[in-house]
């Protein structure tokens, strides 16, 4: 499959908001299984990760998969990384409420206690992965749905008919693939427009 230009920077957005939210759930795991999966504000980062890692997995397998899907649309992934934002954000919130009253210097944990110690670094960390993980789950919905309008603005309102991994905004307005480059080589070129006319 043939990415777009806006395709390919919003292939990198996702593929590195994947990796933080591996991270994320990594740690989660770690924090969860210390604690024997007890307290809610660790949980909560454990769910949301799971969600999210499910929700990414999809979005690529189908992406890759089927060349017209309504899921790389940006009416689609517009309010759905919106909910993912709006997800990570409250629970972010419940859980760093809770998370203060753990000791921020892991270090003054004695040495013989090291699995105390190891404990409280995965926290930390994990509570400040969670916040980079709703910052950019939040700019992957801002740009998109900055982008997208900005492309309506200017009068290319096939940005709306095909998945942003395929937008081209310079496409013809003729025929089945309007403004988007499906299948291989050529045919989302200009010359695409007499290609009805041939019969």
């Amino acid at each position: 499959m043939a990415l777009s230009p806006v395709g390919r920077k919003q292939f990198a957005a996702h593929l590195l908001f994947f990796v933080v939210n591996l991270v994320v759930l990594a740690l989660a795991i770690k924090v969860n299984d210390f604690q024997e999966y007890f307290f809610i504000a660790d949980l909560f980062p454990l769910g949301l990760s799971i969600t999210t890692l499910v929700v990414l997995v999809a979005l690529f397998i189908v992406d890759f998969a089927i060349v017209e899907n309504y899921s790389g649309r940006p009416q689609f992934t517009i309010p759905l990384f919106a909910i993912l934002s709006v997800f990570w954000l409250a629970f972010n919130a419940f859980s760093t409420s809770r998370w203060r009253f753990v000791p921020l210097e892991c270090d003054a944990i004695p040495a013989e206690f090291s699995e105390d110690k190891a404990w409280c670094k995965n926290l930390q960390a994990l509570k400040a992965l969670v916040w980079v993980e709703w910052v950019l789950c939040f700019l992957i919905t801002l740009f998109t749905a900055r982008f997208t309008l900005t492309e309506n603005a200017r009068g290319h309102k096939h940005v709306f008919r095909g998945p942003l991994s395929r937008y081209n905004p310079n496409a013809d307005v003729f025929g089945h693939s309007v403004g988007y480059n499906f299948g291989g080589g050529g045919g989302g070129g200009r010359d695409s427009e007499f290609l009805q006319y041939e019969k």
